[in-house]
């Protein structure tokens, strides 16, 4: 009878949501400025998500192989000797191996996760001010958290494929026995060889990672944000506005936040990706010293059996590299999704 309950109440909900989304619709209906501004922000999302993750390439390879390498063949040691020896060994393309496929991926990802925060943050903004009768309430964290993390989940779903061959085209090397040419036939060879499902290998601990990555990672900036202009501490803000460092700033702490309380998951997620792969283990050693097959039976299997076999440091390698990479990573794509929205003109009114 409980259930027969929350069901009906569930379903209640749901009709009082689109009831009211039918009203709203009814009242305001999208304008060409409209349009216009929302097809702006995409192409906003899209360059932003380019140019930072081209910036830092050499580091997010070199995270992929420390996060995936045999712990009994050690080739990549560190940040610094992790880079000379992929320039000594691949030279100064092998620094960007994957940065082509990886920019296919995060542009429309990008642009994605932008577009889908925005329409997310209206949303929930505007049943929160429904609720609470309030017509000048604004986001709280927590909503701004919830808003992050369905982008995050939409973004990171649309694109997953993508971002699965892109983890194995990053771990081949020079040394390794190539099997995929580049992303187009790394797609159509996992469709033949391991079937449709096997191109979101890693997609669980991928979506719950994305609750305190994406999620955090927008609602800590956008608290900032608004904490430094209602505040405006040490001269920081002028009219209302952030200047570029500020916004620099308030980017590179919240990646911070995110990627720390994360960074395990994202390594289960790679460790998952390379099962099913033919010859993966002599590819992630890069020389085939190893012919041990890589087999995980689910996210809490691999979490064991890495935790088991190398210890709970394991779920941290890659760390350091990370960190150099995701400060000035989520730093530069918020400050340069907020630059072409300034100069494309676009105007985002979440109240609106």
């Amino acid at each position: 009878m409980a259930s027969e309950d929350v069901k009906k109440s569930a379903v209640s909900k749901i009709v009082n949501f689109a009831e009211e989304a039918k009203l709203a619709k009814q009242e305001i209906k999208p304008s060409k400025y409209q349009v216009y501004s929302i097809c702006k922000s995409l192409v906003a999302g899209g360059v932003a998500g380019g140019v930072s993750r081209t910036a830092v390439a050499p580091l997010e390879r070199l995270k992929i192989l420390l996060q995936v390498q045999n712990p009994h063949n050690i080739k990549y040691s560190g940040t610094v000797q992790g880079l000379k020896y992929i320039w000594r060994t691949e030279g100064f393309r092998g620094l960007f191996k994957g940065n082509g496929t990886n920019c296919a991926r995060i542009v429309p990802n990008s642009a994605v996760k932008f577009f889908s925060y925005e329409q997310a943050s209206k949303g929930i903004l505007y049943m929160y001010q429904q609720q609470t009768g309030n017509e000048d309430a604004e986001l709280t964290p927590l909503l701004r958290l919830g808003a992050g993390a369905c982008a995050g989940i939409i973004a990171m779903s649309a694109t997953y494929p993508m971002d699965m061959v892109r983890g194995r085209l990053t771990v081949q090397t020079e040394k390794s026995p190539y099997q995929y040419r580049g992303m187009f036939h790394a797609l159509s060879t996992v469709l033949r060889e391991e079937g449709f499902r096997a191109l979101y290998k890693g997609w669980l601990p991928s979506v719950i990672g994305v609750v305190p990555y994406v999620g955090l990672n927008f609602a800590v900036y956008e608290s900032l944000k608004d904490w430094l202009i209602k505040s405006r501490p040490f001269g920081l803000v002028e009219d209302s506005e952030l200047g570029v460092i500020t916004r620099l700033a308030c980017g590179a702490a919240a990646g911070t936040v995110g990627q720390t309380v994360a960074y395990p998951l994202d390594v289960i997620r790679r460790r998952m990706q390379m099962v099913g792969w033919s010859n993966a283990s002599s590819i992630v050693t890069g020389d085939g010293g190893s012919k041990a097959p890589l087999e995980y039976s689910g996210m809490i299997d691999a979490f064991r059996k890495t935790v088991r076999h190398e210890g709970f440091g394991a779920l941290y390698k890659g760390l350091v590299p990370n960190s150099v990479k995701v400060v000035p990573s989520i730093a530069i794509a918020f400050v340069t999704y907020e630059q072409v929205k300034e100069l494309l003109g676009v105007e985002i009114r979440i109240s609106d």
